[in-house]
This record gives C-alpha cells, structure tokens and sequence, in this order.
C-alpha cells in the first residue's frame, strides 16, 4: 500500500493523476475547506494542490522564531504559511515521502523567494530530524494513510520540544464504511478507507504521550466538494455506488484537533 501511495502521489506531484482528495479546480476547493484568497494568493499557485482537509496553520497559533514540522507536506502549501507566520527567525520543515513532491516543494520553495523552510524527503513514521527540536507539528489529511499512526504519533511527541504543541486537520470515522470502500486501495489513497474510528485517532494521540487533547472543530465530508463539480476524479462516481458514496459522507468527516506535550 505505502508503494501504492508513492505512486499515487508522485503522478499528481508531477500532473499525470488527480486524487478523489484533489480537484481541478484546486483553489475553490481549498476556500471550502478554509483557507483565505489573502492566503492562496500569497503562496506559489503550484503549492496549492487541494489535496487537504482542513487548514491547521490557520488554527496553530504560530509565532515568530518557531520552528514548525509539517508531516506530509506535499507541494507545500502548509509550508509557506507557516514560514509567513514564524518569519525571518523562525523555521518550516517539510516532510514527504514522496520524492516527486518533495522536488515540487523545492522549485515552489526557490520560485515564492521563501528562505526559512526546506523539505526533507522521508517518512512520518521515522521523522529525520533530532528529537526535541520542534515548537509546532503540523500536518493535513496526511496520517490517515500511514499503516502505522501510533508509530507516526509518538514519533511526533519525540520531535517537539516540551510544551510543544501538535495542530492536525484529518479524516476520522464516525460511521462505518461499505466493504468494497474499505478493500479499494484508491480509497486509502483517498484518505477515506485508512481512516481510524475518531475515538481511537484520539487513544493513540493519547498513547504516545500527549495531553490536553482538543478537538477544535469536525466538519462533515461531502465528496461532491472534493471531487468537482463533475464528480469525475479517478473514476470515483463510476466505480461506487451513490448508496455508498452516501455512506462515505455519512461516516467520515475532517478533524481538526490539538494535543500538547
């Protein structure tokens, strides 16, 4: 599955493929799952790939003279912000298994003029930096497709420093998912079928050593806002059902939590 995803996204990074999580209409999607026209129009439009669900800077409090993780940081869209909120003193790092994306970050990174981040090309289950070096962790509609999100969550807790803080946007369950969602491997890649019941995301947060665990705010899933108007991504309306489709908006929604050290 992880060699699966590497695939995945190293065809949206380099533009060959678009995701049930992305669209072609990237900026409308983003404003719907709550990033400003101020913010989009102030990162590398090639950052900005819609394939989040959420957006934890804006909820993240950062300041300057941090230094901030972002775990999956994708073309870097999470990136940039954080780097404009930290400024000058502080410090932004990517973190991408994907060795297209992390190149993507890199051209966008040189092309916005931004000096304070760097992307680092590894996986978040075994985060390559020191312990101990991060204020903020950050990441979006990323861990749900991890095949081990306690190992990503303790790794999390290792990185930041005491008082740290962790600020991230996911897909949880609250419902059940059809069969056939659950086994499709497009789905995983989606950020639905390797979604966790929301009690346990939370139970591994709080395994790994977390406390003062927040949810901020849980939005509901509604593939169409995903997908385009056209509903044509990756085949997505084809290949289901609507009962299923149904089902999956039923049962998944975006979570926006906090967790400190």
């Amino acid at each position: 599955m992880k060699d699966y995803i590497k695939k995945v996204y190293g065809d949206i990074a380099k533009g060959k493929k678009k995701c049930c999580c992305g669209s072609s209409k990237n900026k409308d999607v983003s404003e719907k799952i709550g990033y400003t026209k101020k913010e989009l129009d102030a990162i590398p439009s090639d950052a900005n790939m819609g394939l989040g669900c959420g957006n934890p800077v804006a909820l993240a409090s950062l300041k300057k003279g941090e230094t901030v993780i972002d775990l999956g940081s994708g073309g870097g869209i999470d990136v940039f912000l954080a780097s404009k909120n930290v400024g000058d003193t502080g410090r932004v790092i990517g973190i991408d298994m994907t060795e297209s994306m992390v190149q993507k970050a890199k051209k966008n990174a040189k092309a916005g003029g931004f000096k304070n981040v760097e992307f680092k090309l590894g996986e978040i289950e075994n985060i390559p930096v020191n312990a101990e070096i991060a204020d903020c962790i950050i990441s979006n509609c990323v861990i749900n497709l991890s095949s081990d999100k306690q190992k990503v969550f303790n790794e999390a807790f290792r990185v930041l420093k005491k008082s740290g803080r962790l600020m991230v946007s996911d897909m949880v369950l609250v419902g059940e998912l059809p069969g056939r969602v659950k086994e499709s491997s497009e789905m995983f890649s989606g950020c639905i079928a390797g979604a966790l019941k929301k009690e346990d995301y939370i139970e591994k947060i709080k395994k790994a050593g977390f406390s003062n665990i927040k949810i901020i705010k849980e939005d509901a899933v509604c593939l169409s806002d995903y997908m385009g108007s056209d509903k044509v991504i990756s085949g997505i309306a084809e290949a289901f059902s609507s009962d299923e489709l149904d089902a999956i908006n039923n049962s998944v929604v975006s979570l926006k939590i906090a967790a400190f050290k």
